[in-house]
């Protein structure tokens, strides 16, 4: 309950940019091409918390050219603010309050290995002679530990509840830490499993959730030092406590638990009996339930939230609801989402946002009703440089509807262009309506950009999500290629000039585009991107344990011989002979979950074959770019090679640091070498 999550970030200087073409996309009416660093460069600002008395406002800014945590009185101006720290090494991407205000808390990991270590420090201290900024204090200290947040106790304010992987890399056993002393305090040793913990409103440990060795998962009653089940999942089955409801016995649950129910919705259950009531389901019956907002001053339901195409809220607290529609008149067109708040819940801070405006954010005084508008994290951005998206709606290979959301470039007739396709990572997971810094980039240079929510995607029921088991390389990669004779079918494709690019799964998509269906597309950039499953799977992170089982039953167990050979079939690394598709492929030495050797797989695949690839190593990152630097070289090289290949409009220019960057990281695929390395469990 109340889990607090940690993010992503991206930064660097302006560069003039200067548009180039291969065979250009050209027209009078054609936006000016947008320096890529207004896309991917650092925010101006972003990231603002209120601290919890509101007398102070947090936010994050670049200082010594790298993201950095800074402070301001929450009435001054912005010019006004102090630094609070000054990593120079990986920007700070995510941080929150400790619940008194004394502390701003955040965590750090080195050079993308994902093994986050917990930071304080304090903005009332004043910093030493010759520093910057107050110094930060490690509370960790681990090596080779990956840290979870996993409650802030507002009865205890000096304290976070963390969970520490130490003993065993597979498991976290949960620890109560002193903020101000760092002492670490052993609440629950992990010997059963859990892959969470979940505590009241009185924060007392509650409820435990346990992974089966079978892929079930169980929901637990903490009864000392027994654990008693009361509620299981089958491994096709999601189920998760959201909070305790104001009588603090009952759960809110998020279920789609039986044959009967399809799509997710939020149930009342009472832990103690294991009997449920519904509470929440989406009424239009199209989606899963996205999530319900608990008030921690009143401890009732606010609102429940459906990601459809758009956001979509029932509102359970009708005086939220009116202020929520008070500032919806103020705001029109934009989706407006609740952010950091005070204790007392007087004042809010809002994120408003659109496919076409960057996030601006917002203080609402619900007392007062008053909004002001604080900062906008990408002000150089006009709406009238941008383009918007829809949702279109096509059926795949055997007939099941794909909803994909597409953007077309402006001042371009939509017809017989080059397109993109972008899978998501994931690939559990899905893409959502809004600002999109990568549509907003590729429609820009004259691309028509689609983005599928192909089976496996989560949001739209559990038979859409379970469609995909078994389905990598196949029927899942069918939604994206049916997804291009869309687009031809409709006129807007070029059939000869269609690329593909995607991270993660979606780096796996763009592998398997050009590997399975090698007259789709003309260029492809693949970003630490799986090419060889069963390496893939033998190599995943210890502290993925409790997703072990079911990985295999959504992929295929590499413990069986079918498995094996069903992983081989699906693995592009297998048909890379029939690769004839010019490829990019970019790739984090250190990445933790799609290890170097997937890029190195393929690379040396090409290669032996005489086939020309790309390669972008970066040997400070790990799963996906966080150093703005890495970013900007990597874009840039990107889309040179995209305009190369389907003759979309290019930024030429880029500053010296970028430049350099880019050689450094480009590697001769002449020097790679494949390492053997067993990191199976």
């Amino acid at each position: 309950m109340r889990q607090l999550l940690l993010g992503l970030g991206l930064l660097l200087t302006l560069a003039t940019p200067h548009a180039s073409t291969a065979q250009a996309v050209k027209s009078s009416t054609q936006p000016p091409i947008i320096d890529r660093e207004l896309l991917f460069g650092d925010p101006e600002i972003s990231g603002a918390q209120l601290s919890p008395d509101g007398r102070f406002l947090s936010f994050i800014r670049p200082f010594n050219g790298t993201r950095n945590i800074w402070v301001k009185g929450l009435n001054e101006p912005f010019d006004k603010a102090r630094p609070m720290t000054n990593d120079q090494a990986r920007p700070v991407r995510s941080y929150f309050w400790s619940r008194d205000g004394k502390y701003l808390l955040y965590s750090q990991d080195k050079g993308g290995d994902e093994n986050f270590n917990i930071y304080a420090v304090n903005p009332a201290e004043a910093p030493a002679t010759g520093q910057p900024v107050p110094a930060a204090r490690d509370l960790t200290g681990l090596k080779g530990v990956r840290v979870q947040i996993i409650n802030a106790p507002l009865t205890d304010p000096n304290a976070l509840y963390i969970g520490l992987n130490d003993r065993d890399k597979a498991w976290h056993d949960l620890y109560k830490l002193n903020l101000t002393t760092g002492e670490k305090t052993l609440v629950r040793q992990n010997n059963d499993r859990i892959g969470a913990w979940e505590f009241d409103w009185n924060d007392q440990l509650r409820l435990a959730s346990r992974s089966n060795p079978d892929g079930s998962n169980e929901w637990l009653r903490v009864e000392g030092d027994r654990m008693v089940p009361f509620y299981k999942t089958s491994i096709d089955e999601q189920s998760g406590v959201v909070a305790f409801a104001k009588d603090n016995q009952h759960v809110y649950m998020m279920t789609n638990m039986g044959a009967g129910r399809n799509l997710a919705e939020i149930v009342l259950m009472n832990p103690a009996t294991g009997k449920e009531e519904p509470y929440q389901a989406d009424p239009l019956k199209r989606v899963d339930v996205g999530g319900l907002e608990v008030s921690e001053k009143t401890h009732e339901p606010v609102f429940v939230s459906f990601e459809d195409d758009r956001m979509r809220r029932v509102w359970k607290d009708k005086a939220f609801e009116q202020d929520f529609a008070t500032v919806s008149k103020k705001l029109p067109g934009l989706d407006i989402y609740p952010g950091s708040h005070t204790t007392d819940e007087r004042l809010w801070l809002l994120t408003a946002t659109s496919a076409t405006q960057p996030p601006v954010a917002y203080l609402f005084d619900r007392q007062t009703k008053q909004l002001t508008k604080q900062y906008e994290t990408r002000p150089k951005l006009s709406a009238a440089m941008l383009s918007d998206m829809r949702v279109v709606r096509y059926k795949s290979s055997d007939g099941l509807e794909i909803p994909a959301y597409l953007t077309l470039p402006k001042g371009v007739v939509a017809k017989n262009i080059p397109v993109i396709i972008l899978p998501h990572g994931g690939p559990w997971a899905r893409d959502s309506y809004g600002f999109n810094a990568m549509h907003q980039f590729l429609a820009n240079r004259g691309y028509a950009v689609l983005s599928p929510n192909f089976r496996a995607s989560t949001g739209y029921g559990k038979q859409f999500l379970n469609a995909g088991n078994g389905e990598w390389g196949r029927k899942m990669q069918d939604d994206l290629t049916w997804g291009v004779k869309y687009l031809v079918a409709q006129g807007i494709a070029d059939p000869k000039r269609v690329g593909i690019m995607g991270g993660s799964y979606g780096g796996y998509a763009t592998l398997a585009g050009v590997a399975f269906t090698p007259d789709v597309y003309n260029a492809a950039v693949a970003i630490v991107a799986p090419s060889n499953l069963t390496t893939l799977l033998n190599a995943i992170p210890p502290y993925w344990e409790a997703g072990r089982k079911q990985m295999y039953a959504r992929m295929a167990d590499p413990g069986t011989p079918e498995g094996r050979a069903a992983l081989d079939r699906m693995s592009p690394l297998g048909s890379a002979d029939k690769i004839k598709t010019p490829l990019m492929v970019v790739q984090g030495a250190n990445d933790p979950r799609v290890n170097k050797a997937e890029a190195d797989q393929i690379v040396v695949a090409l290669r032996d074959r005489n086939y020309p690839v790309q390669y972008l190593l970066a040997p400070d990152e790990g799963h996906g770019f966080a150093r703005p630097v890495n970013n900007m070289a990597m874009f840039a090289a990107s889309e040179k090679f995209l305009a190369s290949q389907l003759h979309g409009r290019y930024q030429e220019s880029m500053s010296p640091a970028v430049a350099k960057r880019l050689q450094e990281i480009t590697v001769d695929p002449k020097t790679v070498q494949l390492v053997t390395k067993t990191n199976v469990k």
